[in-house]
């Protein structure tokens, strides 16, 4: 019997006169955020979680075909342009991996907004990643739910295999020559989180950053998780994120 999931949607909680943008990691979606944004809300702040273009469609192709840097960089604008419709001046963006890249980019943009930051997010690169094989093991998990044989699965992944690695360079290279020669311009308070048992990014990634934006004067708000893998917004240690933003939301908007 095939197992039918129902795609994620956006999430958009109304609770408060503060937004929070929230932006989920490469192949991830909304689900990313659920537990941190409605937290968030719980703690009366208005949340927003979309979803990235390609993301979220139970087909991992759609990523390659639909997505892409500039595709997603106009995506997050649009995030911040819809809660500024909505009425909201006052906005914070977060990141959970490459959703802290854009998030940091907005940062670096847009002063209007009052701050934010990462969460496990490869903004300095240090080491490997294992994002590639990564993301053949999730493409291989979702095909598997699927009524598809296994020559089609097959053909599927290799697809994938073959044409993944040029759009992680191109995210690699966005890093490389839009946000990390620009960090100087970012003027708000920053919050980076980093579990210490990251999987997926190495775990020194976070620290690097932090250095990085202490020499360049930054206000940072460096946050270790210990034991912690990468999906922080979900793990172990998202009781401990969770306050720890509140914390840092709170100083932001006060």
């Amino acid at each position: 019997m095939t197992v039918r999931f129902r795609r994620p949607e956006p999430l958009l909680i109304e609770a408060g006169p503060h937004a929070v943008l929230l932006l989920h990691a490469y192949s991830g979606s909304s689900n990313d955020m659920g537990l941190l944004g409605r937290g968030l809300a719980r703690a009366g702040y208005t949340v927003y979680a979309p979803i990235f273009s390609g993301h979220g469609t139970l087909e991992p192709k759609d990523i390659l075909t639909q997505g892409g840097v500039s595709q997603w960089l106009a995506d997050a604008k649009a995030a911040v342009q819809r809660l500024q419709t909505m009425g909201y001046q006052q906005i914070a963006v977060f990141g959970l991996s490459m959703g802290g890249l854009f998030a940091t980019r907005l940062l670096e943009m847009d002063d209007q907004l009052v701050g934010g930051g990462t969460f496990a997010s490869p903004v300095i690169r240090v080491g490997e990643t294992n994002v590639p094989q990564s993301f053949i093991q999730l493409s291989r998990k979702i095909y598997d739910r699927e009524p598809l044989d296994e020559a089609k699965k097959q053909a599927n992944l290799d697809w994938l295999a073959q044409h993944n690695p040029q759009q992680l360079a191109e995210i690699e290279a966005f890093v490389r020559d839009e946000i990390d020669p620009r960090l100087d311009q970012i003027k708000q308070p920053f919050f980076i989180g980093q579990g210490d048992a990251d999987e997926m990014i190495d775990a020194r990634s976070g620290a690097a950053f932090y250095d990085i934006m202490i020499k360049l004067g930054k206000q940072v708000s460096f946050h270790v998780y210990p034991g912690a893998g990468h999906v922080l917004t979900v793990n172990q240690a998202h009781h401990q994120l969770q306050d720890d933003v509140e914390t840092f939301l709170a100083n932001l908007f006060n």
